[in-house]
């Protein structure tokens, strides 16, 4: 196995992997707390690249259309949140489902009518389209750029959970959030920002993949399926869940689809490794999700008191 190859496909891994805990992260934020499954998180993911596109073509700057498509994604969320979410609170998980699934439809559709059929490519500055040297290594600008930004949104999540007023809020909503509301909070609100929040994180992960896959309609179908995967493999609920799952998703399967074949070299003819691996490799990550249910139902890191 070339040991430059392995560090580069880690490095890809790890760019997977915090990509998958914006994702994920803001889904277990709605999913914990509210109770409710948004489907549609997937296309908070899709419209954050959109808009980010369109405000980088307008400003001319990658980084100034992400600073701008922020806010806008957080609007777009509260308004989600408002009109289709908070009418279902209180129904079963099936009408849930059922509505987001519609609301993919419906925001597919007018992304479709706003931007056309056609995807939107993401221009970089210069700078952001060079390489960088590290050693015997040569890494992409962009790529370094992804997994920094990445390092620093779930720092700035678990100092926002962990140190503030409005982290204990959403910790105690995700514990009882009836003791909450007896207590004089607007739980109501509460929801609101937490679900805003969670728009953001997805908004920012299709801002940061837009300008390597581009924009296009239908791009976050297949993310959120991973990330319930992550959810689900981390415990519901639980930010430290989500990282480590998300993390460790992202590495198995990016290193699985490069080395799995040589693996099965091995133990089986080189036909057979290669005709095999590309299918298990595919599955690795809804295997590991099949023993965490079946040993650990409530994740590997179930938040507390849930």
């Amino acid at each position: 196995m070339d040991p430059t190859l392995f560090f580069i496909q880690l490095l890809n891994g790890l760019q997977l992997g915090l990509l998958l805990f914006l994702v994920a992260s803001g889904l277990t934020l709605v999913f914990g707390i509210l109770d409710f499954v948004n489907l549609a998180h997937a296309s908070l993911y899709m419209l954050g690249a959109f808009i980010c596109a369109s405000l980088t073509l307008w400003t001319g700057h990658f980084l100034l259309g992400v600073l701008l498509a922020l806010p806008v994604t957080a609007v777009i969320g509260l308004l989600v949140e408002r009109l289709v979410a908070r009418p279902l609170y209180d129904r079963d998980h099936l009408d849930q489902v059922l509505a987001t699934f519609g609301l993919i439809l419906v925001i597919d559709t007018l992304a479709q009518m706003i931007w056309g059929p056609a995807g939107i490519a993401v221009p970089l500055p210069g700078w952001l389209q060079g390489q960088v040297r590290l050693g015997a290594l040569t890494l992409p600008s962009f790529r370094l750029l992804i997994i920094g930004a990445g390092l620093a949104a779930a720092a700035g999540l678990f100092w926002l959970v962990n140190r503030t007023r409005l982290g204990m809020l959403i910790r105690a909503g995700a514990s009882n959030r009836t003791m909450v509301a007896a207590l004089g909070i607007d739980i109501q609100m509460l929801f609101s920002l937490v679900f805003a929040l969670g728009a953001v994180l997805a908004g920012l992960a299709g801002m940061l993949i837009a300008p390597i896959t581009e924009a296009s309609i239908g791009m976050g179908n297949s993310v959120i399926i991973t990330a319930f995967v992550v959810i689900i493999v981390g415990g519901i609920g639980s930010m430290k869940g989500a990282f480590i799952a998300a993390l460790m998703i992202g590495l198995i399967d990016t290193l699985g689809r490069s080395f799995l074949d040589d693996l099965f070299k091995l133990v089986m003819s080189a036909e057979a490794a290669e005709t095999s691996a590309p299918a298990i490799s595919a599955m690795l990550i809804y295997i590991i999700k099949a023993a965490v249910l079946a040993f650990r139902p409530a994740g590997l890191f179930p938040p507390r008191m849930r």
